[in-house]
């Protein structure tokens, strides 16, 4: 956690330092995630998660944002077995880091509204893991990412869509091998 607080205290510094104009946007939001194999013994569906965090924005037409978010990815399993089908949830809790260059397509960071486009890298450190029979350090820790997405701004508030693929498998074990984690992220905040 101090690792996080202090690559955010570096972000805001070179931001400040850098660039005349910074925006804070905290914001909440939910995700749907789902993995890219499924398990060898039955199926895997994406489930609704959620996120809270912030980031920060610095420029006007071209901009930067980094930030982070407090975030929980849910993915159902389906097993066959001899009584039937099981369905088991897996919970992963971490904190997830994206940083993106974008464009405002319409309007700029001045306007009453805007429109952007945007894509980066992310990072997600898992925390904590809920799933039947597995913990934490079954799993590849972290996983980085890269991320595509859409955004509107209307005065003060903001409203982001995104999609995230992880470039590394969920998993080295055999038992896990799911490959990797795809995520829609939906985000709505404030901007100061």
């Amino acid at each position: 956690m101090k690792k996080i607080i202090l690559l955010l205290g570096l972000l805001l510094f070179l931001a400040q330092t850098s660039f005349a104009q910074l925006e804070v946007k905290p914001g909440a939001g939910i995700n749907i995630t789902d993995v890219s194999k499924d398990p060898e013994s039955g199926e895997s569906s994406g489930k609704v998660g959620w996120q809270i965090g912030a980031t920060v924005l610095s420029g006007d037409k071209f901009y930067w944002e980094a930030g982070a978010f407090y975030t929980q990815k849910t993915t159902e399993f389906t097993f066959e077995s001899s009584v039937g089908q099981d369905d088991i949830d897996g919970t992963f809790s971490g904190v997830y880091i994206p940083v993106r260059i974008g464009y405002h397509l319409l309007g700029s960071e001045e306007t009453l509204a805007s429109l952007r486009g945007f894509g980066g890298g992310s990072l997600f450190i898992l925390t904590d893991v809920d799933l039947v029979g597995f913990d934490k350090d079954d799993f590849t820790n972290p996983t980085g990412g890269v991320h595509l997405g859409a955004g509107v701004d209307i005065a003060i508030f903001y409203l982001d869509l995104s999609w995230e693929w992880s470039v590394s498998d969920v998993s080295d074990l055999d038992e896990l091998d799911i490959g990797k984690r795809r995520s829609f992220f939906l985000t709505a905040g404030l901007r100061f």
